[in-house]
């Protein structure tokens, strides 16, 4: 393969044959993520051949494909008879097989109590070659997927899908009429800046790697991924693998490096099955390895798994791991542009990053920088958690605003109750409040709000919640996640740990609040790397926007949201009928009553559990 063309060429041979295989057979296609896994496709794609078999039906093929981002409506299986619109089922169960298989499959009704949603029309009519789209679900409709594009509809472990849909489409260009120099303009005048945390624009990266002279340099993939509650890259990598190789590639060509790695954390084993499987593709392709396109341009892709250590998210760390040593960050400059891994220049970008390159190279720089704010372009991916009715993935334009992405993609709050604020920007992020929630979502204004884009983690808090406590937690992670190299990252954030541990048990005392302050204060500005300089910010977003809860821990011995035990007692009311269900449900037995009357919770033995006041059907229990 030397050109365009033949790639061309190539794209409508992959369609004609997907086209050919697929005519007049129903395609069930099953999500195959490793959410979709986890809530039994295996055992459903088992149960749909069994049945299948027992009806004598072969005019059905059975695709995996990875997550579309609905997490809580896995299993999702898709059924398109030939001809006719695709409908996707969600929570599907082993035993929803037989009614999916005899009303749809067979008899073309569709099944409408496991419906999520429908495709518009019928895209096998038009060939492989179109990205069928959502058309009445209200989790997508605010959406715009760029990065998600092919996850939840082709096969991952397909390179002739991803082919057939534009695939490879990106570095073919590249390399046969773009010089290394122009393809980094075209990064650069996209306006693209780095998805992993800080947002460094991705363009300007690449050029200070490009300008360091060295006869060898190296593309890195950071695929670590370690933020609670975060899992955008894995869905990328499970999903569209092709897609963060083909990025990677064409960073090579432009920076000059022949050789790669992907760093991905060893919890995602189905990612690095399919990373693997995709890189043999590629080479096998003549999409990687030596002379791609005939341009004389050698690139060599391996994954490296990690330990699963949060430290070696920081790009100088991770270089170490890749080397063989303990992840631990060092001092900057030089920076990994001029003496990365191995002493030679390197590039260190995301998963997200990479997956955006390709299509700014094939639509233009124009194009891509026509979404999203003045200073922040394109999409993001957001890993959507806590308290909120859609849990998932969404990806939306720049701008978008915070109450945009809970309301009207997330559904709002699980089980109706009050918005409190949201986490974002995973343990390096802060909680914004409810004033906040019109903040549109770009890198500068979350920074002057107090938090950050981070990788993309959003955790959702209802009134329930205990800012309070959503420190420690933050702070807990950060702590035990500590490389332990610098002293105020190692010691300063234990001191801060201590201090909240002791209000929370009730214990807080005047001047604890100005104490956290000077701590964060301190690690902010000494820490040695971002991790550690950035540790602090959910103490100090909490402290900025609900400090009166603080205060109420430390001045009143109380707990607003009633989260916090030792600051918590249960109490009975005279709303109690007398069933008596709170006392046959407490563990050790601290409630006493008669059949009929009012019960009494003694204090002195309530382990606090709350499993009183949910099994009161009386609202009878109340939480001081």
């Amino acid at each position: 393969m030397k050109s365009l063309a033949d790639l061309a060429a190539l794209r409508a041979k992959c369609q004609a044959e997907i086209a050919a295989r697929e005519k007049g057979k129903t395609l069930v296609i099953i999500g195959m993520g490793t959410c979709g896994i986890a809530a039994g496709a295996r055992e459903v794609q088992k149960a749909l051949e069994e049945e299948l078999a027992a009806h004598n039906v072969d005019n059905v093929i059975i695709k995996q494909t990875g997550c579309i981002g609905m997490c809580e409506q896995e299993v999702l299986v898709d059924i398109a008879r030939f001809g006719e619109a695709r409908v996707t089922y969600g929570k599907v169960k082993p035993e929803h097989v037989k009614a999916l298989v005899e009303e749809h499959i067979i008899n073309g009704r569709v099944v409408p109590e496991l419906v999520v949603g429908r495709f518009p029309d019928a895209n096998q009519d038009k060939g492989f070659g179109d990205v069928p789209k959502y058309s009445d679900i209200e989790f997508c409709k605010k959406q715009q997927h760029l990065v998600l594009e092919h996850c939840g509809v082709i096969d991952p472990d397909s390179l002739e899908e991803y082919v057939a849909l534009g695939g490879y489409e990106g570095l073919a260009k590249a390399l046969t009429a773009m010089k290394p120099e122009e393809v980094i303009d075209q990064v650069k005048k996209s306006g693209l800046r780095g998805r992993g945390g800080g947002g460094f624009p991705t363009g300007m990266k690449w050029q200070f790697c490009r300008n360091s002279v060295a006869d060898q340099k190296y593309v890195i993939c950071n695929a670590d991924e370690g933020d609670p509650g975060a899992f955008m890259d894995r869905s990328v990598m499970e999903g569209d693998p092709h897609r963060m190789v083909e990025g990677m590639a064409i960073g090579g060509y432009a920076m000059g490096a022949t050789e790669g790695y992907i760093y991905a954390r060893a919890e995602y084993p189905l990612a690095i099955k399919r990373l693997r499987a995709a890189i043999a593709a590629a080479e096998q392709a003549g999409f990687l390895g030596e002379n791609i396109f005939g341009s004389g341009f050698n690139f060599h892709l391996q994954v490296k798994e990690g330990a699963g250590a949060f430290v070696c998210g920081e790009e100088t760390a991770l270089m170490q791991s890749i080397e063989g040593k303990r992840g631990m960050p060092r001092p900057r400059p030089p920076f990994p542009a001029v003496s990365g891994l191995w002493g030679k220049p390197s590039n260190i970008n995301n998963v997200e990053t990479f997956a955006n390159v390709a299509m700014i190279i094939v639509k233009g720089a124009d194009w891509y920088a026509g979404m999203g704010t003045e200073g922040s372009k394109g999409t993001k991916v957001f890993a959507l958690t806590g308290k909120i009715k859609h849990t998932g993935l969404a990806e939306v334009e720049m701008g978008t605003t915070i109450r945009e992405i809970i309301f009207e993609v997330g559904g709002g709050i699980a089980n109706d109750k009050k918005f409190k604020a949201v986490q974002i920007g995973g343990p390096s992020g802060g909680c914004l409040p409810e004033s906040m929630l019109d903040l549109p979502v770009d890198y500068d204004s979350l920074i002057k709000a107090g938090a950050m884009m981070g990788s993309g983690g959003l955790v959702v808090m209802d009134e329930t919640t205990c800012m309070v406590d959503v420190a420690r937690f933050f702070l807990t992670f950060t702590q035990s996640e500590s490389c332990g190299k610098c002293t105020p990252c190692r010691e300063g954030t234990k001191r801060m740990l201590e201090i909240l541990n002791r209000i929370i048990d009730g214990k807080g005392r005047e001047g604890d609040i100005e104490l956290l302050e000077d701590l964060a204060g301190v690690i902010k500005d000494t820490a040695l790397c971002g991790l550690g300089q950035t540790a602090p910010n959910p103490v100090l977003a909490t402290l900025r926007y609900f400090r009166d809860e603080y205060e109420a821990h430390i001045k009143e011995h109380r707990c607003p949201a009633g989260a916090c035990s030792a600051l918590t007692k249960f109490v009975i009311s005279d709303r109690c009928k007398g069933c008596g269900l709170c006392k046959r449900n407490c563990p050790v037995q601290a409630i006493s009553g008669e059949p009929g009357k009012q019960h009494m919770i003694d204090t002195t033995k309530c382990i606090k559990c709350g499993a009183c006041m949910a099994n009161c059907p009386f609202k009878a229990i109340d939480r001081e």
